[in-house]
């Protein structure tokens, strides 16, 4: 996802209000004009029309709506087509009204939702409740669960309230005047009485014993459910339609075990507030576990059965790779797509989707086994649930001509434009599209229809697992691809409207994520959130989960599902849940910011609990600036004061500051970005790593152990590694100057303490020919190629909706021929990256398990003002004669220093606290095919330390034997 959106950009008001009434407005956003001439070179499979998409940033609504609004201008104040009151408990509403003197306020509900305004009065009404302000207030333990309505007013229902009954209709709250006549109205927010009065742990979606099918769907305010059965994936009609019934809010119907194998799709009768009317909706089961290739029907799956199973699923919690600590944890990022779509080791029908991973002698098979055997413990899987933008049906694919894409010169603008052409038809995306949240993706399977998602995801992870690689799946709990009534890709907004997605004060949806915010402060969202990481970790023995826009879900969320996964058993469960990881993106922003709707799973708020958030503090002092800055602003390790690219970065001594500055930055995140680590900053001062701050004030530390800190400097988000390199150094050093930046940077997060992570292809120079963002840039762009003949750069200006901004910086650089590495640099790089991973992994001291032992071990040398530019140098004690008290924890060396030279020459760096060791090069880089560091040396009389240009090296002290 992107690491940043605003959500003011996508509220509605009055003045937008148009854009929401309008359905047609967006309906063909999605169409592409194929030109006779692109016809030619984009080619589908078979004929296929695309289908209207309706818009991803507005809630669906009936053209009726738009009708209906002409009379809602009459309204001077608030109307229906608001809902700014919510209904908080089952005997209180609030509301941010003042009422006149004499004046009252009503709830009024309206069954077949036909509320009209006319004359200062609301008419259409079933039931008019008069309710009594309450002038002590909201109850606190509302305000807890709601602190963006502090201060509103309370109102009071009558003790002998129907409400369960009358929660299922249209609903208004009414101010009259003394007259009687209706002075202000809008509609209501439900999710907090729906949370008191409906709330539920009892079984929800399919069940199967031996006689009998069960369906459960928990919807309070439907009217009616009924679930259509089928028997095929598409066509005919039912076989059955049945009429479920309602208990509490859940319906449930009981059928007969030939439903297995079957479909169904539930159509439910509930009155929509984006409508204003009742209205009957088609949905998928929330708790699916499998789908039609269309999406569009439910498949009944017992994901039980032993005949989903490969051969040995049954044993793999005892098979999987052993792992210790969390600390020893090293993750690779990598999107199923990527992986194999242009493995020509791979046959045909498995390239690009979850067999690929199962080829034991595949190109891509054979890196991971590098990667593997040289320390890196887990895959991280982009998204793998049932996404929208790509179809699963692979016949309905188009695609570009690749040797047409060939014939164009490096630098060209008809690559991007014949990609973006068919950008939302072809096979790819990166898959932050959530539609259902517990089905794997059916266009990564041979077959999208019947059970080959379950048993090919299975697959690939007892695969994965039997070459050493635990698996993490990317989860999007924050936000959904479709709302409203009619979306196709609607499914929770159909089922219990206006419940599920956070709304703001005026009742639309937040859009701050990107679209559609889910709302995990209500209990049944994170209910669903909860059972769904579980349904994944037991039913498909994934080893890890990495939460999208982590800062959007509540820290207590966060909290139960982390209990919940370590409540997991071999003996109860069939796998170890305490070895099972948790992390995110903790950005702070939108709706939520400043635990703006309770206490946020923001990196601040999640200290002391165990799960990780991504460091971009060290990223962006590495590489310099941030990705929404400047793109030519420089960091430590792409030539800031060292060698300058041009850019303005102000006076000589605002550089010199920058410098320093991102050292310390670096320094607290290789301390693995603990808090209360203290160091001696850039000034000369001891502080704290709470205590060094951001261009914005905010403490660059945060973490309380070093497992809540993930460090890296590139993701799938943004340039690659190596073309960020490409674009922030100057445009006269070499490619063999880039590829040693792109190793230092990448030795700055592989030899510090935390987590590391690194991006799919940061190891071979990976490129996406400088593409920012390239979620949807097809496979040509996002090209991995493990046969390292390619880094895939300068494949044409990348697509114009992103990066059209960047192209004249862009430009020249992919036209100049010199900037492309060749397969010995890419090989280099990887032998260097590899020899990183087993020198981490030589030593448990680079993964120290407490704050207590960092603190305690890990030490900074050349810091203070006067300080050797370019130089970080960190040393990591063992127990040994010259620290006595220490525990043991290595028994091959007592002590280690990493030094890191970021300037364009070679360094001599005296260390007079490290002077009369018996320091070494490490062997592993004694043997490295880089000549540079293996020219790396220390000399014990002065304690200086000799290190070449762009080098990270690494000296140990062996024990005295």
């Amino acid at each position: 996802m992107l690491l940043l959106a605003t959500s003011s950009l996508f509220l509605p008001s009055p003045f937008k209000l148009h854009r929401y009434l309008n359905p047609s407005s967006s309906s063909s956003s999605h169409l592409i004009p194929f030109s006779s001439s692109l016809s030619k070179i984009i080619t589908p499979l078979h004929s296929h029309t695309p289908k209207p998409q309706p818009s991803p940033l507005f809630c669906s609504s009936s053209p009726s709506l738009q009708q209906q609004s002409l009379s809602f201008s009459q309204m001077q104040n608030d109307s229906l087509l608001y809902s700014r009151a919510y209904w908080v408990t089952e005997s209180i509403i609030a509301w941010n009204i003042d009422i006149v003197e004499n004046g009252f306020c009503s709830l009024l509900t309206s069954k077949d939702a036909s509320f009209t305004i006319s004359d200062n009065q609301i008419q259409g009404e079933d039931v008019k409740i008069k309710l009594q302000e309450d002038r002590s207030g909201l109850p606190a333990k509302v305000v807890e669960k709601f602190p963006h309505i502090r201060g509103y007013k309370a109102f009071k229902l009558p003790p002998d309230s129907d409400v369960k009954s009358l929660l299922k209709s249209q609903l208004a709250v009414a101010v009259y005047d003394s007259d009687e006549k209706c002075r202000n109205c809008t509609g209501l927010q439900l999710p907090g009485v729906l949370d008191e009065l409906f709330s539920y742990n009892g079984p929800l979606g399919a069940l199967y014993s031996d006689e009998a099918v069960s369906l459960s769907l928990w919807a309070p305010t439907a009217q009616a459910v009924n679930a259509h059965i089928y028997k095929y994936p598409s066509g005919d009609d039912p076989i059955e339609v049945v009429c479920l019934e309602e208990e509490d809010g859940v319906w449930r119907i009981k059928g007969p075990k030939s439903w297995e194998g079957c479909y169904y799709v539930y159509e439910v009768c509930v009155y929509h507030p984006s409508t204003l009317r009742v209205e009957k909706c088609y949905a998928n089961d929330p708790y699916a576990r499998g789908l039609s290739a269309d999406g569009r029907r439910t498949f009944l799956i017992n994901i039980d059965s032993d005949e989903l199973k490969p051969d040995g699923w049954d044993n793999l919690a005892d098979e999987k790779p052993v792992l210790h600590s969390f600390s020893d944890i090293s993750i690779y990022e990598m999107h199923i797509r990527d992986f194999s779509a242009n493995d020509l080791s791979v046959e045909p029908e498995f390239r690009g989707g979850y067999l690929a991973f199962t080829l034991l002698d595949s190109a891509g098979v054979l890196h991971l086994k590098k990667l593997s055997s040289a320390g890196i413990t887990h895959v991280h899987l982009l998204p793998t649930f049932q996404f929208a933008g790509v179809d699963d049906q692979k016949e309905n694919w188009r695609y570009v001509d690749t040797l047409v894409l060939e014939s164009f010169p490096p630098d060209s603008d008809q690559q991007q434009a014949l990609i973006t052409a068919i950008k939302d038809l072809d096979g790819f995306n990166w898959g932050y599209n959530p539609v259902l949240w517990g089905v794997p993706k059916g266009s990564y399977a041979s077959n999208p229809n019947g059970p080959y998602r379950t048993t090919e995801f299975r697959k690939m992870v007892q695969a994965l697992n039997h070459i050493g690689l635990r698996v993490v799946l990317d989860v999007v709990y924050n936000h959904l691809q479709g709302s409203g009534p009619f979306d196709e890709h609607s499914v929770l907004d159909k089922i219990v409207p206006g419940y599920y997605l956070r709304r703001n004060a005026n009742g639309f949806i937040e859009h701050s994520t990107c679209m559609n915010n889910t709302a995990s402060e209500h209990f049944m969202v994170e209910r669903l959130i909860v059972d769904d990481l579980v349904h994944w970790a037991v039913n498909y023995k994934v080893d890890g989960f990495r939460f999208d826009l982590m800062g959007h879900i509540m820290k207590s969320t966060m909290v139960k599902a982390k209990d919940a996964l370590l409540s997991l058993t071999k003996q109860k469960d069939g796998v170890d849940g305490s070895s099972i990881y948790i992390y995110g993106e903790g950005w702070d922003f939108g709706e939520v910011a400043k635990n703006g709707r309770g206490i946020n799973a923001s990196q601040f708020n999640l200290s002391q609990t165990g799960i990780g958030s991504f460091n971009d503090r060290i990223r962006d002092a590495v590489l310099g600036g941030s990705p929404f800055g400047h793109p030519l602003q420089q960091g430590f390790a792409t030539g800031l004061l060292l060698q300058p690219n041009g850019h303005d970065h102000g006076t000589q001594e605002n550089m010199e500051s920058m410098l320093a500055t991102s050292k310390d930055h670096i320094q607290i995140g290789m301390a693995a970005n603990l808090r209360d680590f203290m160091l001696t900053n850039s000034d000369g001062k001891e502080v704290k790593g709470s205590e060094i701050l951001t261009h914005d004030g905010s403490p660059v530390a945060y973490a309380l152990s070093p497992i809540e800190t993930i460090n890296y400097v590139s993701a799938h988000d943004n340039e690659t590694l190596f073309d960020i390199v490409s674009l922030k150094t100057p445009m006269d050093i070499t490619v063999a100057d880039r590829c040693r930046i792109n190793h230092l940077a990448t030795s700055i997060i592989a030899l510090s303490q935390g987590i590391p992570f690194f991006h799919a292809g940061d190891e071979i120079l990976r490129s996406k020919s400088l593409d920012r963002d390239s979620y949807n840039s097809a496979d040509w762009f996002n090209r991995l190629d493990f046969t390292y003949n390619s880094n895939n750069w300068g494949v044409g200006l990348p697509p114009q909706e992103k990066n059209e901004n960047n192209w004249p910086l862009i430009k020249p650089r992919l036209a100049d021929s010199s900037f492309r590495p060749r397969k010995d640099d890419i090989l280099a790089a990887l032998d260097n990256f590899l020899n990183l991973m087993r020198i981490r992994y030589s030593s448990p001291l680079f993964r120290l398990r407490t704050a207590n032992a960092i603190q305690q071990r890990v030490s900074f040398h050349n810091t203070g003002p006067s300080w050797v530019r370019g130089i970080i140098a960190m040393s990591i004690e063992d127990g040994h004669e010259g620290f006595p008290g220490l525990p043991q924890l290595d028994p091959i060396y007592s002590s280690v220093v990493v030094v890191v030279n970021a300037s364009p020459k070679g360094v001599s760096f005296v260390c007079p606290s490290l002077q009369s060791r018996s320091f070494e090069l490490h062997p592993i880089q004694v043997m490295s095919s880089d000549d540079l560091v293996r020219s790396s040396r220390y000399e014990a009389l002065s304690g200086c330390f000799l290190v070449p240009q762009r080098t990270t090296a690494v000296f140990v002290e062996p024990r005295k034997m």
